[in-house]
């Protein structure tokens, strides 16, 4: 489970994210909200690539602030532009990276990278050079890096903003297949209709906790 204790964010006078209290606990739970309501910044507090000015975010337990290195063990980050996740020239050296770091076997590794590979149709990537791969391909890697490590929880920051309509329904038909947790901030409202829950943002708040049909309804009102 997540958990938001009081949170608050600022930057300099700027008020981003005021006393968020809430706890996320479903498989499928999406953010919405205008630009500059606060919902990225939302996103990237749970896996402690922000921590909160005040009050504390808790993965499992965990404290982003007193132990990250566990918390992003454990969650997952896609962001929406590929490249800025794609460090590596070759696929499986992208793939690789952050398994080495953890002290995997090659052969665990090789294993590894085959599984995720063959799950997202991209056996025959995996030598290819990044710089060839089309934008949709980009994002199946992104996000092939992240489930290579086998988190808990994937926070996915606009995960089809830059695709066109073949490869978003790939990535949308892949998110909803995960086997684990997976939390995502998307304008995509037809994408989000099926989770379990959904956050409105507005003002650094969470104006509107609801399931799908209620929330995106008030959400479609508040944008009219």
């Amino acid at each position: 489970m997540i958990e938001f204790k009081n949170v608050s964010q600022f930057f300099g006078d700027l008020v981003v994210l005021k006393d968020i209290n809430v706890r996320l606990a479903e498989r499928r739970i999406a953010i919405v909200g205008s630009n500059g309501s606060g919902k990225s910044t939302f996103a990237r507090l749970i896996n402690g690539l922000q921590l909160p000015t005040s009050g504390a975010v808790e993965v499992d337990g965990i404290d982003t602030r007193k132990d990250a290195k566990a918390v992003r063990r454990n969650v997952g980050f896609v962001f929406q532009n590929p490249d800025n996740q794609i460090v590596f020239p070759l696929v499986e050296e992208d793939l690789a990276f952050d398994l080495k770091n953890l002290g995997f076997r090659k052969d665990e590794i090789s294993e590894k990278i085959d599984a995720v590979l063959s799950r997202y149709n991209m056996e025959g990537f995996r030598s290819h050079p990044v710089h060839f791969l089309s934008g949709g391909q980009k994002q199946l890697l992104a996000i092939s890096g992240v489930a290579v490590m086998e988190p808990k929880y994937i926070v996915f920051d606009e995960p089809t903003t830059l695709l066109d309509l073949r490869n978003k329904r790939k990535v949308c038909k892949l998110i909803r297949d995960l086997e684990q947790t997976a939390i995502v901030v998307s304008h995509d409202l037809e994408f989000l209709e099926g989770f379990d829950r959904v956050f409105v943002f507005d003002g650094g708040q969470i104006v509107v906790d609801d399931q799908p049909s209620t929330a995106l309804k008030q959400y479609m009102e508040m944008m009219a």
